[in-house]
């Protein structure tokens, strides 16, 4: 049961003073059996107050405001998490879609999260299914089948998309980073009717080599029946064990960035996202990314938008 010490930063820093900075902030551990929460502190600049409350997909959130005039917005978290489950997990390999359907029944959030978007290049998409979806397959042999398949034919390649990346594009590059890995699978899966959504977290495998090291990461968790929601992550095509560390779920990305929010105020904002994981025999990883913000409002007057966009590797 290893333990992980955390320490993530987003810092925002305006080029004039900026007001009135409404912010919503998903960094707090999520709470499930699979990790135990030993320490977290977090650090916003200006102290304010922070409201938390649960969202419809069960994540802590966290609201706070900042009306007076500033020039830098620091959103400070360090954690301390014990990671326990097994590292030899005893998924279902038998239950296959007349199962699924059966717990389906009835439970809108798990139609919802069995309902692919609509994209122009469903046809590919139809091509992959075809080829992962062979008849008799188990929902998890499915699942495992394609987490490979994107491995395989899919290049890891780091600066070349970005939280709009839609997954017509990724299918055009044919290449990403875990954000949209974890985006395509979504889209692969729901169009064969599985339920399966997205997780936003940390990666901590320590001298693994596994991609997405010490920064925010993303994978899925998809619906086995008889067994209920199983972690995968297509970017290093292994299942989440003890080496992941989960901070919210989602339909997409939307619903788990770990900072957004807006402010008033004509200014230029500059990103930065600071992330290291500690481990238990005294290693460290850091990495630190700077962000190019291009969003900007009509007034020009730029939102404070998905904090830790580009620090998810």
């Amino acid at each position: 049961m290893p333990i992980f010490r955390i320490h993530h930063i987003t810092k925002y820093e305006y080029d004039r003073p900026v007001k009135e900075s409404v912010n919503a902030i998903k960094i707090y551990p999520y709470q499930c059996p699979e990790q135990e929460i030993l320490q977290h502190d977090l650090l916003i600049t200006g102290h304010p107050d922070v409201q938390t409350f649960t969202d419809y997909w069960g994540n802590k959130t966290g609201d706070f405001n900042i009306l007076s005039p500033h020039k830098a917005l620091t959103i400070e978290s360090k954690l301390l998490v014990r990671t326990i489950a097994p590292t030899q997990l005893q998924i279902n390999f038998h239950s296959g879609f007349d199962e699924l359907r059966q717990e389906m029944d009835g439970q809108l959030k798990m139609l919802e999260l069995a309902r692919p978007d609509m994209i122009n290049t469903q046809g590919a998409v139809d091509n992959i299914r075809t080829i992962i979806c062979q008849p008799g397959k188990s929902i998890a042999a499915v699942t495992e089948h394609c987490s490979e398949y994107i491995f395989k034919h899919f290049k890891y390649i780091k600066g070349i998309t970005n939280i709009e990346t839609t997954v017509d594009e990724i299918l055009l590059h044919r290449a990403g980073v875990c954000q949209d890995f974890a985006h395509l699978m979504l889209h692969i899966l729901r169009s064969a009717g599985i339920p399966c959504r997205y997780v936003s977290g940390y990666i901590c495998p320590n001298k693994d080599g596994m991609r997405g090291e010490g920064a925010t990461h993303a994978w899925v968790e998809v619906y086995i029946p008889g067994y209920g929601w199983a972690g995968i992550d297509p970017t290093n095509n292994v299942w989440v064990t003890n080496k992941h560390v989960k901070l919210s779920v989602g339909r997409h990305f939307r619903d788990c960035s770990p900072v957004k929010g807006s402010f008033k105020g004509p200014a230029r904002q500059t990103l930065s996202v600071y992330v290291a994981v500690a481990y238990e025999d005294g290693n460290t990883f850091e990495e630190l990314n700077n962000v190019h913000l291009q969003k900007e409002n009509a007034d020009d007057t730029p939102d404070v938008e998905d904090g830790t966009f580009a620090g998810q590797q």
